[in-house]
Parts: structure tokens; C-alpha cells; sequence
């Protein structure tokens, strides 16, 4: 499971090289007149909105249970993750294919292109030093699990972690993108390369949506956790002399670190109701031992002939 603290250095990161960026993006979009470095300067602002909801998503899921909400607030994190999907659709996506219409459908002469050039360049190493820092803080989850980089991204818990992974990539390649469309106006002195960079930048980020969508709305109407620890819950409980039988065990992630137990447990009937309990007892602190992320253990216990 990612540490929250990682997950926030990884935000704090790439915000901090989204905000440097944005500013010197839309300069330089004015001094060139390049639709390209518009909506690279559009990226930049979405991808910082996305940064400040998922640190408000981390702070607020993080608020004790109460009255109102008994099993806390972890899930918050799973719905500011998917509206910064959503934004990344509307604002990045969507605004960058218009941007990149309005340019072919009124062309402008691009100029001053080495300031798009010098532009384009700090932005790809501010924003290959986030990448870095994102993967980085990652990696320090994914080796606890012992999963593939991919296989821990789709079995990971924690959208603010591989959200900011996918808008850093997205950034690079947009710039790569930008790039090219710039240098192709350039040397063919034709803003046509211009407008369908702007086009494909906003349908990369269009794509990126739609990823992260579908991998946050599975977090925001529930997963279980892991096979693996699944596995274990089973082996502690059967490994237990008081148990004789156990249904396949229930868990819900309330939140990254956050998951909901329901055990169905038949005991042997030769035990007491003291005895019960104390096995009871027992199951409880061997989980919450091995899995320190299992915050909420309910057990249904039954005694059979």
C-alpha cells in the first residue's frame, strides 16, 4: 500500500512543476501565437487544479468516523480522484481539440518559435523531474507487494499515486507532441501542424481520462482487497484449532489503508462461550498483525455439532 506521505510528496512535486511552467507556457502561446503551447499552458493550469483536489481528497479522507459517517471519510479521496478524471476529460481534453479547430479553422501565423523552443525545453525537465519523484515514491510501495510497475498501478488503492504518474507521462508526451508541431510549422511555414498538435494533445489527455475514470469509479462503488490478502485471512482463521469452518471472507476498501472485514466463522460446538470469545479475540489480533490496513474487523460466529 502506497504511504500517504509519498503520495504527497509525488503531488507536491508535480504541482510545483506545473504552476512553474504554466505561466512561462501561456507567455510564451502569446508571443508566438502557436495553439500547441496554448494548450500546453491549458494542461498545465487543469493539472494543477487536479493536484490541489488531490491533496484536499487526502486531508479530508483522513477525518476521524462520527456519528454521521461511523466508517470515517476514506472514500472522500476516491471521489476528488474522479472528479480530477472528469476535469482532466472536460478541461484538458476538451479544450485542447477546440483549441486546436479554432486554429485550423482560422489560421494565425506562428513566430518568435525559439521561444516556444526554450519553453517547450524547461517544461520537459520540470516535468521529467516530477515523473522521476512520482515513480520514485511509487516503486517504495509496489516493492512491498512484489508486483510488475502495471500490475501494481491496476491493483493499486491509492488513485493519488498513479493519477499523478499518468498526468506527468501525459504531460511529457503532450510535449513531445507540442513540440513537433511547433518545429513542423516552422520549417514548412504552415500553422495547419500547429492546430493538430493542439488536437492531439487534447485527445491524449482524453484518453488518459477515460482510464482513469474506469479505474477510480471500481475504487468509488468498492474493491475487495488483494487475492493475496484474501489468502491470508484465510489462513490465519483455518489455522485457528478453535475454527471448523469459515466462508470466503468479505473486504472493502474504505480507503487506501482503510478495509472493512466481515467474517462468517463456525467454531467447534465442544467449546464454551468463553472460549468462543477468546478465540474470537484471538483471530482479531493475528489479522490485524499480519494486515495492518484491515482497520474494521466484524466476526459472525457459530458453533457447530
Amino acid at each position: 500500500m502506497a504511504n500517504p506521505d509519498s503520495s504527497k510528496l509525488s503531488i507536491y512535486a508535480a504541482m510545483a512543476a506545473n504552476m512553474a511552467i504554466g505561466v512561462a507556457k501561456f507567455i510564451g502561446a502569446a508571443i508566438s501565437g502557436s495553439s500547441a503551447m496554448l494548450s500546453e499552458g491549458i494542461h498545465s493550469v487543469v493539472d494543477s487544479t487536479n493536484e490541489i483536489l488531490l491533496l484536499y481528497g487526502l486531508k479530508t479522507s483522513q477525518a476521524s468516523p462520527d456519528e454521521e459517517h461511523p466508517l470515517g471519510y476514506g472514500q472522500e479521496l476516491y471521489f476528488w480522484s474522479l472528479i480530477v478524471a472528469v476535469l482532466i476529460f472536460a478541461l484538458g481534453g476538451g479544450v485542447s481539440i477546440y483549441e486546436g479547430v479554432r486554429s485550423l479553422q482560422h489560421p494565425e501565423p506562428s513566430h518568435d518559435f525559439i521561444v516556444s523552443y526554450v519553453v517547450l525545453g524547461v517544461a520537459a525537465i520540470f516535468e521529467g523531474v516530477a515523473l522521476f519523484v512520482s515513480i520514485r515514491e511509487f516503486n517504495k510501495s509496489r516493492e512491498e507487494t512484489e508486483l510488475g510497475f502495471w500490475q501494481a498501478i491496476l491493483r493499486s488503492k491509492d488513485p493519488s499515486s498513479f493519477i499523478v504518474i499518468f498526468e506527468d507521462a501525459a504531460a511529457l508526451i503532450g510535449l513531445g507532441v507540442a513540440f513537433v508541431g511547433v518545429l513542423l510549422t516552422e520549417f514548412l511555414e504552415n500553422s495547419l501542424y500547429d492546430g493538430i498538435a493542439s488536437m492531439i494533445i487534447g485527445v491524449l489527455l482524453t484518453v488518459v481520462a477515460i482510464v482513469l475514470v474506469a479505474e477510480t469509479k471500481g475504487l468509488l462503488v468498492g474493491e475487495s482487497a488483494s487475492p493475496e490478502t484474501r489468502e491470508s485471512i484465510k489462513q490465519i482463521v483455518q489455522g485457528d484449532e478453535a475454527v471448523t469452518k469459515m466462508e470466503s471472507p468479505i473486504t472493502f476498501h474504505l480507503g487506501p489503508k482503510d478495509i472493512l472485514l466481515v467474517l462468517n466463522i463456525e467454531f467447534n460446538d465442544a467449546l464454551s462461550s468463553d472460549e468462543i470469545e477468546a478465540a474470537v479475540r484471538r483471530i482479531e489480533k493475528n489479522i490485524r498483525a499480519e494486515h495492518d490496513d484491515i482497520q474494521r474487523i466484524f466476526i459472525e460466529a457459530a458453533s457447530v455439532n
